[in-house]
């Protein structure tokens, strides 16, 4: 052990009449150590927080989306054969977007149609998880029902649990979908009106979605928009997330104009950029704590070394040298952060672990989720380690740079 090492070592240990640096060191060790836990327990929460809305959302739309500039796409047929064989793609699936009004009775909303191919969509997207009444295979058939007395056949349409809510209307009700889009007259435009049947409830957790989405059958989708064989979406999904944009530049590049591939961080760019903001924002506002406890380092290193001038004197005289006297209250400082912060990510893992496990439930209706989310991730803990670790070496400078620069032949002539 360099000689350094063990006065530094020797210098935590107070002697009797020095039981007040001591406890000034002990609350520097304390200080550093409940920064680092808040640190650690708050960025793996906000990551929670993060992932799992990432999740949600995915979960019910698609990593990529191919869409075709001015016009539907005729061959999709072709496309998603050779979407599907991308490297990194796991499936791809046609799906038809439009905007319409919903009626049920005297109640209207506005809604979102998707029309999507039941025996496909699940490989990109996996509805059925959702479903909470029907099957998403429904789709696909007819469903007789009751109009005026008189037994008819009608399309299935899945809808959100709170759009069905507002509508006041349930599994096998009748709903009626009017495009806005209607056919000339000679008496003006006309909207075009499609009578269909609940023949599912949908609920992703997501209001938003829950509120405004409704569910049909490719085929239904193109009859009703008059669309033919054409589509105005392909979707797919990665398997892995992260590398989605990739994987859409490569995509974007290889069909070019008119076709325009755009990910998940594209379609949410202002949702996530503001969760990854909020928590750098966090980490930074936390790491004033661990910044505390190192002014608290700073205070005990120079009570140390007014306290050691004498030993600073002799060490000097018997040839150390200004470096190993600045490295010896370096070692000191970078002991109490190295003690704060390993007790600090113990403690913090603690925490995650106990937070995990208890699952601390959220007020309903205010979160998408019921209980406080926890992603453990050692890269954070590390990052969180390495940055108080630096903090308290900062804060260690100045002080062992002012004991290197004291002078023995005053100190002895004095003391």
């Amino acid at each position: 052990m360099r000689y350094e090492l063990f006065i530094g070592l020797r210098y935590l240990q107070a002697r009797r009449r020095e039981t007040f640096i001591s406890l000034i060191t002990l609350i520097s060790i304390v200080g550093v150590m409940i920064g680092v836990m808040t640190l650690n327990a708050v960025m793996s929460v906000m990551t929670g927080f993060e992932e799992t809305l990432r999740d949600r959302l995915l979960g019910i739309n698609a990593h990529i989306a191919l869409v075709r500039s001015g016009e539907p796409m005729r061959d999709y047929d072709k496309l998603v054969e050779q979407m599907s064989k991308q490297p990194g793609v796991v499936a791809a699936s046609p799906t038809i977007y439009g905007q319409v009004m919903l009626t049920a009775g005297p109640r209207v909303t506005g809604v979102v149609v998707r029309g999507v191919d039941p025996d496909r969509v699940n490989g990109v997207v996996n509805i059925q998880s959702f479903m909470r009444e029907g099957n998403l295979a429904d789709l696909k058939s007819q469903h007789p029902i009751q109009v005026d007395d008189r037994t008819v056949n009608l399309p299935g349409v899945i809808l959100g649990e709170r759009l069905a809510n507002q509508l006041g209307v349930f599994r096998g009700n009748a709903v009626q979908v009017v495009s806005p889009l209607g056919s000339p007259t000679a008496i003006g435009v006309i909207p075009k009106v499609r009578r269909f049947v609940v023949s599912g409830i949908l609920r992703s957790g997501m209001s938003e979605i829950d509120s405004t989405l409704i569910f049909m059958s490719l085929s239904d989708a193109q009859k009703f928009f008059e669309l033919g064989d054409g589509v105005t979406n392909i979707e797919m999904r990665v398997k892995d997330v992260n590398r989605s944009r990739e994987i859409a530049d490569r995509i974007q590049k290889q069909l070019g104009f008119p076709y325009f591939a755009e990910d998940w961080t594209r379609l949410w760019p202002n949702l996530f950029s503001a969760l990854k903001l909020e928590k750098t924002v966090y980490f930074l506002v936390l790491m004033l704590m661990v910044l505390i406890g190192a002014f608290n380092i700073v205070s005990t290193l120079v009570m140390v070394v007014m306290e050691k001038r004498k030993d600073i004197a002799i060490l000097r005289s018997m040839g150390a040298t200004q470096k190993s006297i600045r490295r010896i209250f370096l070692l000191k400082g970078c002991l109490i952060g190295v003690v704060g912060t390993i007790l600090g990510t113990v403690l913090g893992l603690l925490v995650c672990l106990l937070i995990s496990k208890y699952e601390f439930h959220l007020p309903d209706g205010v979160f998408l989720i019921q209980t406080v989310p926890v992603k453990i991730y050692w890269s954070n803990f590390v990052l969180v380690a390495f940055s108080s670790f630096a903090v308290c070496l900062l804060a260690s400078l100045y002080p062992a740079r002012q004991a290197a620069k004291l002078d023995p032949v005053e100190i002895i002539r004095y003391e």
